[in-house]
């Protein structure tokens, strides 16, 4: 009896995982179906009733004659912060992030730091983590409060890798707040996020900036606190002009912001052919 008492735990858990894996799976299938078969090409003439900021940054984000593709199949490496400002514990990651704004996104991430060995995935759906591969060390999300905080990283991520997604239509405006500020508002279902980019003088976005539903905070209670991230590296993929180095966190623009998030992108895919 003592061999099934070990292996019924151990089998539970491999199950879970396999669940976990497939449900993954499905999810990125789904999200790549948002993808449009044969989507129209950007022209300047699509953005003649938007203000100049938001002319300026579209025309150094997309090409002319892009297909606008809105999901974007993302690979990165980098590091992940498993600490504070004061000790960051840095783990080196690697990831793929599927983003199929304004509908959901994933983001499945493997790290380690010597011994250490952490791997899982984030959704608009859940947050689910394990050590070793074996371990569920972290299983949250299915509820409003997650799913409002994952709205707001995938619309804020979706203004500088995957910019057809938020070109103006019914549910995205976009309005200039200053002459290096421009304000996306998306709502979606029962979601609604605003996100803030700061442009240089050709449009190149340099940094995002947002209100974050979240619970990051000494107190662990929900609520809107600053998120956000600076953009550098450009590169073009599929003609769209985007950043290959991306740091973010909490916090920004205090003195309490530290970047958790350090990303270096190695590429990016729009078309699933």
């Amino acid at each position: 009896m003592l061999w099934f008492v070990i292996l019924l735990p151990m089998f539970a858990l491999l199950l879970l995982r396999f669940s976990d894996t497939s449900r993954e799976q499905h999810h990125i299938n789904y999200l790549r179906q948002q993808q449009p078969r044969q989507p129209p090409q950007f022209a300047t003439s699509m953005l003649t009733e938007q203000p100049e900021g938001v002319q300026r940054y579209f025309n150094f984000s997309i090409a002319a004659g892009t297909p606008l593709y809105r999901v974007a199949d993302i690979r990165m490496q980098g590091w992940f912060s498993l600490g504070n400002k004061q000790a960051p514990n840095y783990l080196r990651m690697s990831a793929r992030q599927v983003l199929a704004a304004p509908t959901g996104f994933i983001w499945q991430m493997q790290a380690q730091k010597g011994w250490l060995r952490l791997s899982g995935s984030d959704s608009e759906s859940w947050t689910r983590f394990w050590l070793f591969g074996i371990v569920p060390v972290a299983r949250f999300g299915a509820n409003a409060d997650h799913q409002r905080a994952a709205f707001g990283r995938y619309i804020a991520e979706a203004l500088f890798w995957s910019p057809a997604a938020l070109l103006p239509a019914p549910g995205i405006v976009w309005r200039q707040l200053s002459s290096t500020e421009i304000e996306v508002t998306v709502q979606y279902q029962q979601l609604c996020q605003s996100a803030v980019l700061t442009l240089k003088e050709n449009g190149e976005p340099s940094a995002v900036t947002f209100q974050r539903w979240s619970n990051a905070n000494p107190e662990k209670i929900y609520r809107e606190q600053p998120f956000g991230g600076y953009l550098s590296q450009f590169k073009d993929f599929a003609g769209f002009r985007l950043p290959t180095h991306v740091e973010a966190g909490n916090q920004f623009g205090s003195n309490d912001y530290f970047p958790f998030f350090i990303a270096d992108i190695t590429n990016i895919y729009f078309n699933n052919d």
